[in-house]
């Protein structure tokens, strides 16, 4: 038997029209909350185990990765996003609760999945609230503890990086950090890195305390580092002397007068505040230039080891993260003001609220490119610090360091 096109046609729209209605059947909700969920209050997990945990301090910063004090400082701070509204139909979360799970969810890296049978919240509910507490936390601290620095603030990080880290006239340490993330929908290649995966970048400066100067989170894992802080607004500013760096300062132990930098790998442009290494076949054979590349290599390493610091506290980061790049750029922006305030919460928590009425906060957006070639002003700042750190001057300047 054949059919007409007509009839296949209106075969065609009601087997579609069949298949949609025993679908709907078999996908309509039976509850309106789960009974596991309604249990929640009784038989979850913040019911069960933070009462407990509030009682011992060592057990409470295993689970949370920070200190009762210091949950208890952050709280305060996202309770006013955090307060929801009480209605007729059901009792919301507390902001306790909805902060022990976001921030559970950063320390474990657990699943959304996880985390709602866990905690017997619906899955949903477990999403939204780790993105709207990872966007309240950049909001209510990113202004406190990533500061704009002025210039004390920048004497202040040459001094630790010169006591600390034994190399002179340094005001931070830049890299960048790939964030592996399931590739997004119809996002072509702009995501996929050199390592074969997909992912969005961190850049970031830091001191000699492991803590982060300025960052920008969100650029595509496809673009270099150097391409990247060419295109940010930490570059442009430094390029344009708008920052409020000093001008610089004599070398420790000698007459030589040395302009205060950033160093960072080879990934980098060489600048008069961003030094880099020498090619390595430009350093070998050449003394000078292998001990310029051991010293500034110290120096830089300190951005890499608080990534690992970031990624050892935050277990997020330890397997690829299924989400929407926008919220992933929070994750990474809360978690990096999160490590600030947990490196020395101290500083934080009698000096917030006002704070911020000498400083702006340090987040960068992109900017035009800067032209990459270096100029010989910073071929020749370069040839300062290696002539100095081979000199007399630099040997005792670094033997004071390690006698120290």
């Amino acid at each position: 038997m054949q059919f007409s096109q007509f009839e296949l046609a209106a075969i065609a729209i009601a087997i579609d029209d069949e298949v949609l209605e025993k679908r709907s059947e078999t996908t309509k909700r039976r509850w309106g909350v789960h009974p596991t969920w309604r249990k929640r209050e009784a038989e979850g997990e913040f019911a069960l185990l933070y009462k407990e945990l509030i009682d011992d301090e060592s057990k409470f910063y295993g689970y949370f990765r920070m200190s009762k004090e210091c949950f208890t400082f952050l709280l305060e701070k996202v309770k006013p996003d955090l307060t929801k509204k009480i209605t007729r139909f059901q009792k919301p979360i507390s902001p306790n609760e909805r902060l022990a799970v976001c921030i559970r969810f950063l320390a474990t890296g657990d699943s959304f999945k996880t985390i709602s049978y866990s905690f017997r919240l619906g899955h949903s509910t477990v999403t939204e609230i780790v993105h709207s507490t990872c966007r309240s936390i950049v909001k209510r601290f990113k202004k406190d503890v990533i500061l704009e620095p002025t210039e004390e603030m920048w004497r202040k990080i040459a001094e630790d990086f010169e006591n600390l880290r034994g190399f002179p006239n340094c005001i931070g340490a830049l890299d960048g950090k790939h964030f592996v993330i399931e590739a997004p929908a119809n996002s072509g290649s702009i995501y996929f890195n050199y390592k074969h995966t997909f992912s969005i970048v961190l850049l970031a400066l830091v001191d000699a305390c492991y803590k982060f100067i300025a960052v920008d989170v969100g650029a595509y894992g496809r673009n270099s580092d150097g391409g990247i802080f060419a295109q940010c607004n930490l570059g442009k500013r430094l390029e344009n002397g708008t920052l409020h760096v000093p001008i610089g300062k004599n070398l420790p132990g000698s007459s030589t007068f040395a302009p205060y930098v950033i160093v960072g790998d080879e990934a980098f442009p060489l600048k008069t505040y961003l030094m880099r290494p020498y090619p390595g076949h430009q350093a070998t054979g050449d003394a000078n230039k292998t001990n310029f590349n051991h010293r500034l290599s110290l120096a830089r390493r300190l951005v890499e080891n608080a990534f690992g610091i970031l990624t050892q506290r935050f277990r997020i980061f330890q397997r690829r993260m299924k989400l929407a790049p926008e919220n992933v750029d929070y994750i990474i922006l809360s978690t990096c003001v999160l490590h600030n305030f947990l490196c020395e919460p101290k500083d934080y928590t009698g000096l917030i609220n006002h704070s911020a009425q000498n400083a702006q906060p340090h987040l960068l957006n992109p900017l035009s490119v800067q032209p990459g070639r270096p100029a010989n002003d910073a071929f020749a700042v370069r040839e300062t610090f290696k002539e100095y750190l081979a000199s007399t001057a630099g040997r005792n300047f670094i033997g004071q360091q390690y006698q120290e």
